[in-house]
């Protein structure tokens, strides 16, 4: 195996609940979904994550609740 082997790249997508999720760049994104402008590693793609989705409720229960 080549010690230049390249890692697959990542984007990161949320929805219209604000919930996020990591998907393969070059990809054509699913219905509902929308690129967030960050792209890596899926390692780092999932670190932009943990650091930006701090409240895990969808967006509608937080309005619901008089969070949002």
């Amino acid at each position: 195996m080549s010690e230049q082997t390249t890692e697959a790249r990542y984007v990161v997508v949320i929805n219209d609940e604000e919930q996020y999720s990591v998907w393969a760049a070059g990809r054509a994104v699913p219905a509902g979904w929308h690129t967030t402008g960050h792209e890596g590693t899926r390692e780092e793609c999932l670190e932009h994550i943990g650091r930006v989705w701090t409240d895990m409720r969808p967006r509608s229960l937080r309005q619901a609740m008089g969070d949002a």
